[in-house]
């Protein structure tokens, strides 16, 4: 199954002048972070969009939110990528002032898996 192209993340103009795609497992991470770090209202044409993950920055971190965390970004991801993942598991991990999320998803294309790991500071 060929993969599908899609402007990339961030958004750019490559060396040629053209707007620059992705597609794979690069065009998949992108998606996945734009959902993360996409607050519900953003945007105009589409308010629901995102998990309002920073909502929480000023929330006590400990177990509680980690847990509230796991939950939203699980039902965001499985709302707003279903075409293109199934999400196996959402761990997040407090620790300090770092709070670790990581995602195992499986992609619908090869069904191959995969993981992507972003630290909060």
């Amino acid at each position: 199954m060929a993969e599908n192209n899609t402007f990339s993340f961030p958004f750019g103009v490559n060396e040629a002048g053209s707007i620059s795609s992705s597609g794979g497992d690069e065009s998949i991470r992108g998606k996945i972070i734009q959902v993360l770090f996409t607050a519900p209202g953003e945007r105009v044409n589409m308010p629901e969009f995102g998990c309002g993950l920073f909502n929480l920055v000023f929330e006590p971190n400990n177990t509680i939110l980690a847990a509230a965390m796991e939950f939203t970004i699980g039902q965001a991801l499985r709302r707003w990528l279903a075409d293109d993942i199934l999400v196996d598991n959402v761990n997040v991990n407090p620790a300090d002032e770092i709070v670790t999320v990581e995602i195992a998803y499986t992609k619908r294309s090869d069904l191959s898996k995969q993981a992507v790991r972003i630290q909060f500071k």
